[in-house]
């Protein structure tokens, strides 16, 4: 293989043209990477990413069907030099692509070996290459994970593994993961519990399971300081599958452990829609929870087949649940050091290499349309004036006090003395989605 070798023929970098026509798919007609909205570019509001193990290591293959995608970067060639090829795919693609950022397992960027002397080696010499690809394409990494569910080692968990031999070799493989962060300067660090939860209780130490995990989390912690890896560290909550219970449970689950555990000071979350629809709730639901606890640092922008009960890892196109999202970020500031991480694949119908590109360019314009629907929303400001509207009895009196925390309920009983029963007031939720709909 040579550098110069081509993977995606007769596709160039993706231009922004918002005439092009309804056939011309392999345009941006919404994302503009340069045009500032509330005084920041587009780009850095959106900070896309695509992720590594879906675009070039998925295989099309599911549990009733074999492969279906074949991959030049994936055929031939001893395990390493495959490597190679694919992580040159890549590049090509995101930089054809146009994105600053994308995301990888350690298992995806280099094969497993026999020991794990050897899959650090694996490791060490194909970040070699990614550091060169990304020092010459200005591409980053927008966080590192490891793959802790895989393996079968890994089949009763990793950190809650009831064999404390296997939470060790989680442990080492962590910690040459942070190590690989380091190197390659990524931004943020993810935990995906993959196994980390349990198929039956009656088999099952729940409460020694949390200690090990955040015990677990605790020297992750104390690693990243020992070597000076400046990035955050997310924790991402997904509620089965492949457990059929996980601990990590939706945002509200792992915000309460993590304060329980003292750790909520090192870590934020990084949300996935689709698991969030797993859990029972709509898909905003959980980004809107942790912004509000000033936990939300990143999102796998995917979605899922409502109708099904299991995670499709879908490209978002549903422009009002990117609107939800964006109006979410804009709120809290921003997403960085996190960013929107496209957790998507293809179908394993959609074989053709530019549906790969068609797929991320029509996610990426969902979410560029969405961006600019939460402006509008946040700065004619129709919504937030109703919604401060609804609350207004918390800014005075003994609302201000309920609100402030100093109430007691005696002081509630005197209120209810003096001023009777409540009067019913309207919630208006169909005049508040009446409106939504109008910035759609």
């Amino acid at each position: 293989m040579t550098t110069e070798e081509i993977f995606f023929h007769g596709i160039p970098k993706i231009p922004y043209k918002p005439d092009a026509g309804p056939r011309d798919v392999l345009r941006f007609k919404h994302y503009n990477a340069d045009e500032v909205l509330l005084g920041r570019k587009m780009e850095d509001w959106l900070r896309f990413s695509v992720c590594y193990w879906h675009s070039f290591c998925g295989t099309g293959a599911d549990p009733f069907g074999f492969p279906t995608l074949q991959r030049p970067w994936n055929e031939g060639g001893a395990a390493m030099e495959t490597a190679k090829r694919r992580l040159h795919a890549a590049f090509e693609f995101f930089t054809k692509l146009g994105v600053k950022y994308y995301t990888f397992h350690d298992r995806d960027m280099a094969p497993e070996g026999a020991t794990l002397e050897e899959s650090n080696r694996n490791l060490d010499e194909i970040t070699d290459l990614a550091l060169q690809l990304q020092s010459k394409t200005g591409v980053k990494v927008l966080w590192v994970t490891c793959n802790l569910f895989a393996h079968p080692r890994y089949m009763n968990g990793a950190s809650t593994n009831p064999d404390c031999h296997v939470l060790a070799y989680a442990g080492a493989q962590v910690k040459k993961g942070l190590e690989i962060a380091k190197k390659l300067g990524a931004e943020n660090f993810v935990f995906w519990g993959g196994r980390e939860g349990f198929m039956s209780l009656h088999n099952t130490d729940v409460a020694a399971e949390l200690r090990h995990m955040a015990s677990f989390f605790k020297m992750a912690v104390a690693y990243k300081e020992k070597i000076g890896l400046k990035c955050q560290f997310l924790i991402e909550p997904k509620p089965k599958e492949p457990c059929k219970h996980q601990y990590d449970y939706d945002a509200m689950c792992v915000i309460g452990f993590l304060k329980h555990f003292g750790l909520d000071s090192h870590f934020k979350l990084n949300i996935e829609p689709n698991h969030t629809t797993l859990a029972g709730h709509s898909y905003e639901h959980d980004i809107v929870m942790a912004s509000a606890f000033g936990m939300l640092g990143s999102v796998d922008s995917n979605t899922g087949s409502p109708d099904l009960g299991w995670d499709t890892d879908q490209f978002p196109m549903d422009i009002r649940n990117t609107t939800m999202v964006m109006k979410t970020v804009i709120e809290q500031g921003g997403l960085q050091p996190g960013g929107l991480n496209f957790d998507a694949k293809v179908r394993r119908e959609s074989t053709d290499p530019e549906d790969l590109f068609i797929a991320h360019i029509g996610a990426m314009d969902a979410f560029a349309r969405g961006l600019r629907n939460a402006v509008r929303i946040i700065e004619e400001g129709v919504i937030s004036d109703m919604v401060k509207e609804r609350y207004q009895s918390y800014s005075s009196g003994i609302g201000r006090r309920v609100d402030e925390g100093s109430a007691s309920l005696e002081e509630l009983e005197e209120f209810i003395k003096q001023n009777g029963e409540p009067k019913v007031t309207s919630g208006k939720q169909e005049k508040y989605e009446t409106i939504f709909n109008h910035y759609l």
